[in-house]
């Protein structure tokens, strides 16, 4: 799919897309709860179809309600199938192969496009501590697993990702974990953490949580119980739409929780440093354009948001500094080159030194033929910057946007935007 975008003011009041990460939490939250879970406000993104898919694999019988709920029946992790594929997803791969390995059928474990080549060496190195059997591709997909997992007291490595950690805390919630402790040296990214234990909690599982360093199960662990759970507004596709206002709106958006514990919700710390005018009213943040001037940021425990600061520090007075690139080398696209090398395209000055991403705001910038990377994140900060740059914005694959936020395109025509979506015959 290529889109183009014209340079266009918008306004008008959009929702924020469910967020990807509440929604695939909930989702191996309720195949781990026997009885029946019901979850509201279901997103639709690849991320959480693959979820979807990868619950029914694993036994968990699915319907949809008149409300559109998602109606999710299960016994516990009993597998109909000797494969499951986590699509692209870095979070399905990392949270779903240690709930998988609750039970003792012997399962390969797959997925597509970046995450082949995404290093998954940690469960060669944990998983034969849990008395589960594990054959990976030198480090990489596929992997072959065989529970069933024992929980014991271990020591992981949180420096490269915390969705691992979510993996197993919430399969040791499920296997009954009792006065059994999960250590963990340099956890980055502990804002996700946070909503793994909130999603925890309200389906029953209490984790004592120790500076982060630890994490405990005591002695009345009993395991998930099926609730009902709604879904929370996504910060990090709300992030798109909410730079997209402090540089072409006003605009109005809903469905985004301020007290969440979304890591993303960090955008708006950004977003008030730039000087962007924001009001808060009820469920809704008004958010538009000012006198933007640089900002520094520490992007470390929120990575995703780099793309939308990307695209809001093009357009801010000054030297704007971003720190956290260390994070960004293993996503969809190797982001910290990826956006160099696009928003240079354009015309922007972005330099990496260390794990700091410096940008030079304040000059126009120039339309032009960019590609997403098959990064859905790259795709949408290029549509964004689109909204402010001189002459048209031309994004190659911006069907990489399913990944996380399907109705981009479309809410950013309902705000206003001249946006031409071409479907061309073959999709990346």
């Amino acid at each position: 799919m290529i889109v183009s975008i014209q340079p266009t003011a918008i306004s008008g009041e959009v929702r924020a897309p469910a967020s990807k990460s509440s929604m695939q939490r909930a989702c191996a939250a309720a195949v781990l709860s026997e009885g029946k879970t019901s979850i509201f406000n279901p997103g639709k993104s690849n991320d959480d179809l693959a979820a979807i898919d990868t619950i029914t694999k694993l036994g968990a019988v699915i319907t949809r309600s008149d409300e559109g709920a998602l109606e999710v029946e299960s016994k516990g992790v009993y597998p109909l199938s000797g494969e499951i594929d986590c699509g692209e997803s870095g979070l399905g791969i990392r949270m779903f192969t240690p709930i998988a390995a609750l039970s003792k059928q012997k399962i390969m474990v797959t997925g597509k496009g970046s995450l082949i080549t995404r290093p998954m060496d940690f469960f060669d190195d944990i998983f034969p501590k849990l008395n589960i059997g594990i054959q990976s591709s030198g480090g990489k997909l596929p992997l072959v697993i065989q529970g069933p997992l024992k929980p014991v007291d271990i020591e992981v490595d949180g420096s490269l990702s915390s969705q691992f950690l979510t993996g197993l805390l919430m399969a040791y919630g499920a296997a009954g974990a009792k006065n059994v402790s999960i250590r963990v040296k340099g956890l980055k990214s502990r804002p996700y953490i946070d909503l793994t234990l909130e999603v925890m909690r309200i389906f029953g599982v209490a984790v004592e949580n120790d500076r982060y360093e630890k994490f405990s199960f005591g002695k009345s662990n009993s395991g998930f119980h099926a609730t009902s759970y709604t879904v929370e507004g996504d910060w990090s596709g709300g992030a798109f739409l909410l730079v997209a206002g402090a540089i072409a709106g006003p605009i109005k958006v809903k469905g985004l929780d301020l007290h969440s514990t979304q890591a993303d919700r960090a955008v708006m710390m950004a977003l008030e440093q730039s000087g962007a005018k924001i009001e808060y009213r009820d469920s809704l943040i008004e958010i538009g354009p000012d006198e933007l001037k640089a900002f520094e940021f520490d992007a470390t425990d929120c990575p995703d948001l780099f793309p939308p600061l990307v695209a809001l520090a093009v357009f801010c007075e000054g030297v704007t500094r971003v720190k956290g690139v260390s994070r960004l080398t293993h996503k969809e696209s190797d982001r910290g080159a990826a956006l160099q090398e696009e928003f240079g395209k354009m015309g922007a000055k972005i330099k990496i030194e260390g794990d700091w991403m410096i940008l030079t705001g304040g000059s126009a910038l120039i339309g032009a033929k960019v590609s997403s990377h098959h990064d859905h994140r790259i795709a949408m900060a290029c549509a964004v910057a689109g909204l402010r740059a001189a002459g048209e914005m031309e994004i190659a694959d911006a069907d990489a946007i399913n990944k996380s936020y399907p109705d981009f395109f479309e809410d950013l025509i309902q705000l206003g935007a001249m946006v031409d979506i071409k479907h061309t015959t073959q999709q990346a």
